[in-house]
């Protein structure tokens, strides 16, 4: 599935581990430089192996453009260096929703203007009622999906069906079970066992579910962002709270690996890409934008990263096996848009959130 002499995300995930996880751990060391944007140039800060790496070269024949990609492991990490420069040395970034939340609040996101990018027309109607962008006046969704239970279908006497599943795990898989280690969709499996919001900020919910993910930690094989579908494939976990393209992998490599939504429900993750306020080439930054919503440029996602994307006309266009290969590819936008949608916590509740997950991995 991927092109010729190019590593897929889904090999960058399972060869470089968390390093280019679009999850991983803060890259500390890389927070303060910036790349050299030259005059006529494009920069464009992206998840590594998370678009096609024939794409800039594209684009460069059809508008006169260059790219200049750099590379961010987290959310994080991007965020500070734009924090850092005020957004310059950058045109384009791809974050998730929370992340391009924050930075429009702070009034470094410029306008998408609906003239520049025509190929809006291909995206689901769905993809623009968005709670934290409805209209896509800032943003522009990439790829879209939810978080569940990845399993081992022929390990389990029975298939999973609630976050209790994971989180008070029965005798007979205790040992096998991983979590994901990164904030909000740690916290978010405590606050969906309990019915809670994945954006709740209620002191005494945060608690609660400290309490009892310290619980559940003696009894998991560990907390795994970014191995846990090997360790399905391998035997090694029956069960791993998982993003649903990232599950896919595991079940591309042995069909019993499955994937389900928990009865209680789950939440709706977006990518996005946005245009900085301070870009000196908005016009060309659009036209990338523009360029990647072509349905022949977006099915690269689908075919090559296993994930949905919010592309109306790319999505009619993957191949059929392909959808029964994975078949939580085949959701619907209005079944996703029935969970909860991502959102800026804002600082103190995000600051509430690293120090109860710290507290639980590190058992501090």
């Amino acid at each position: 599935m991927a092109p010729a002499n190019h590593l897929s995300f889904r090999e960058v995930v399972v060869m470089n581990n968390a390093n280019n996880s679009r999850f991983a751990p803060l890259a500390l060391a890389a927070l303060l430089g910036t790349p050299l944007a030259q005059a006529d140039s494009l920069v464009v800060s992206n998840w590594d192996g998370y678009m096609a790496p024939e794409t800039t070269d594209n684009f460069e024949k059809v508008s006169g453009t260059r790219i200049v990609t750099d590379i961010h492991a987290t959310n994080e990490e991007i965020m500070a260096k734009v924090l850092a420069s005020g957004g310059a040395g950058f045109d384009v970034l791809f974050v998730s929703s929370p992340t391009a939340e924050i930075l429009h609040k702070k009034g470094l996101l410029a306008d998408i203007e609906p003239a520049k990018v025509p190929n809006l027309k291909n995206l689901y109607p769905e993809a623009s009622k968005l709670e934290y962008d409805p209209g896509n006046h800032f943003s522009v969704p990439y790829a879209w999906g939810t978080t569940g239970i990845c399993y081992r279908a022929d390990k389990l006497a029975k298939a999973p069906t609630s976050w209790n599943d994971l989180l008070k795990p029965d005798e007979a898989v205790k040992g096998k079970v991983t979590l994901l280690a990164t904030d909000r969709w740690l916290m978010a499996a405590g606050f969906l066992a309990n019915g809670w919001s994945v954006n709740d900020s209620n002191p005494e919910h945060i608690k609660a579910v400290r309490t009892q993910l310290i619980k559940t930690r003696g009894q998991l094989l560990g907390f795994d962002d970014t191995t846990f579908h090997a360790k399905l494939v391998s035997g090694q976990a029956y069960m791993a709270q998982a993003w649903d393209g990232w599950c896919n992998y595991g079940t591309a490599e042995n069909p019993q690996v499955k994937f389900v939504v928990p009865k209680e429900g789950s939440d709706l993750w977006v990518d996005t890409m946005v245009v900085l306020k301070s870009s000196q080439h908005r016009d060309k930054a659009l036209a990338f934008i523009n360029f990647i919503l072509d349905p022949k440029n977006h099915i690269w996602v689908v075919e090559n990263v296993d994930y949905k994307v919010p592309n109306k006309a790319a999505m009619a266009a993957v191949d059929p096996a392909l959808l029964a290969q994975f078949p939580n590819l085949t959701t619907p936008p209005s079944a996703l848009l029935k969970f909860q949608q991502l959102r800026d916590v804002g600082d103190a509740t995000r600051a509430a959130y690293a120090e109860t997950v710290k507290e639980v991995i590190k058992g501090d």
